[in-house]
């Protein structure tokens, strides 16, 4: 089955010395604002999606509340298996439906990024994303079996917007 995949960063979030654990830290108010012109921006160009795949930790799940007006049908579903490097786990994941979106965090995603385009993981940093930055690519959720049609900085998609 062929995928359309959007990969999303979380957006700006309170520092880790605010003295919130980990994941626990909320979204900031420039995070919000800058999060939802990006979302405008994917919106403007035809997103949308059938699910959103989003990792348990605070920023990630207000960053995919924000995504979800993107949503055509379906739903946005919390997994682990975005809280960690990637595992053939996250793929069988991609596989349920034909535009899934993801949010998490990196040097992960990065290394999502890598791993599906080149099937080397370790190439992860050279796809490294900024916070509320977006990728997108097209094929099959294996190793090595997509292409990569967009990398967008979250400037490109505020940008983007209306």
């Amino acid at each position: 089955m062929t995928l359309e995949l959007l990969i999303v960063r979380h957006a700006i979030a309170v520092d880790r010395e605010a003295g919130w654990e980990d994941a626990d830290r909320p979204l900031t108010l420039k995070g919000v604002a800058r999060l939802e012109k990006a979302v405008a921006g994917l919106t403007r160009h035809g997103v949308a999606l059938d699910r959103i795949l989003v990792s348990p930790w605070r920023r990630a799940q207000e960053t995919a509340e924000r995504l979800a007006v993107l949503l055509d049908r379906g739903e946005v579903v919390t997994t682990e298996e975005l809280a960690r490097a990637p595992r053939k786990e996250l793929l069988r994941e991609l596989r349920s439906g034909e535009r899934v979106a993801v949010v998490g965090h990196e040097p992960w995603l990065g290394e999502l990024c890598a791993w599906l385009c080149t099937g080397k993981r370790e190439l992860g940093s050279h796809f490294a994303m900024k916070k509320a930055g977006a990728a997108t690519l097209f094929g099959d959720a294996a190793p090595g079996g997509m292409a990569l049609t967009a990398f967008l900085p979250p400037k490109v998609l505020r940008r983007m917007a209306p």
